[in-house]
């Protein structure tokens, strides 16, 4: 396919769709708005190189350089709810899907709660059914309902292939002593899910997931199962359909694992390394002492170093 993104791209939107969509440039502060004859409303993003006007007549249209990330990370998954304009890297949505499995995880950043890997096969049957579900990224969907309500439609319609591999906290801390590195903690989780998925679809012919470090870490980490795969790692995966499924399933188990941790701890555990995660483990070290950390959180985290001032490995 060529390789020129577009540039321009016009859809139909309700006065709902006009207005939220308004709504959510306006919390992210870097749009600019302005009166445009026969519009509703016109935004222009000068960093991301685009703008969006939204007609009266239902028109919605989007122009400039940053058209196709706007499009596909902004409007289609948190305004129209579909995921037919095309993915990055010019695979257009209408394409057949070659039989392949995903790979995502989710927590890897958060101070409290598990790290949980998932992985989801797709095929020319499964991944336009993916699409037309929408989805996309996790961290492109706001709403943890949402993410429930797609987590379910994902494993209806992979009918069983996919796996979940969910370290929470005392297991995390114990794998990362003996690790003692993240991203070889992470491809050794990445691996784990790699033969849990084989094992449901032995003939997958690869595997797709966002690059994290070393390619080869996660080779090596393979059992037998998984070393004659085909592994593919790159920037920005979660565009490709399965790694986009793959990384809804292990958003949801992250939530509920944080859900379970929450209620073992009497306190809503927050998400991230902010300020309010640092208030809440400030309570929870005067409460039950350093090593509540070792249930909840991930005390390899310079979080950890910083309430308690034991020494850490790196984040």
């Amino acid at each position: 396919m060529a390789n020129d993104r577009p540039t321009s791209y016009v859809t139909a939107v309700t006065a709902e769709q006009a207005e939220a969509l308004e709504t959510l440039l306006q919390s992210r502060g870097n749009w600019e708005f302005s009166p445009l004859a026969y519009a509703r409303w016109k935004a222009v993003n000068r960093q991301e190189k685009v703008s969006v006007a939204a007609y009266t007549s239902g028109k919605l249209v989007v122009q400039g350089g940053g058209t196709a990330d706007f499009v596909s990370f902004l409007l289609e998954p948190e305004i129209l709810h579909t995921f037919t304009f095309g993915l990055e890297g010019g695979e257009a949505a209408e394409e057949p899907v070659d039989p392949h499995g995903g790979i995502d995880e989710s927590g890897k950043g958060d101070f409290f709660g598990p790290l949980v890997i998932a992985g989801v096969y797709a095929d020319a049957e499964t991944g336009p059914e993916l699409r037309k579900i929408g989805c996309c990224d996790s961290k492109l969907i706001h709403s943890s309902k949402k993410i429930m309500d797609l987590a379910g439609k994902i494993r209806a319609i992979t009918a069983g292939r996919w796996a979940v591999v969910m370290l929470y906290p005392a297991t995390y801390n114990r794998l990362y002593r003996e690790i003692g590195n993240l991203n070889r903690l992470l491809a050794w989780g990445h691996a784990r899910t790699i033969e849990n998925l084989l094992e449901k679809v032995p003939t997958c012919p690869r595997m797709l997931s966002d690059k994290f470090g070393d390619e080869r870490l996660i080779q090596r980490a393979l059992l037998t199962r998984g070393r004659s795969i085909q592994l593919d790692q790159r920037t920005k995966a979660e565009s490709d359909v399965a790694v986009a499924a793959a990384s809804i399933l292990a958003r949801e188990q992250f939530l509920k694992g944080m859900e379970k941790l929450s209620a073992e701890v009497g306190i809503p555990l927050p998400r991230g390394c902010g300020a309010d995660v640092r208030a809440v483990g400030k309570k929870l070290l005067e409460t039950h002492g350093a090593e509540i950390f070792q249930r909840c959180a991930k005390t390899h985290f310079k979080t950890c170093n910083e309430l308690t001032g034991m020494p850490v490995g790196e984040e």
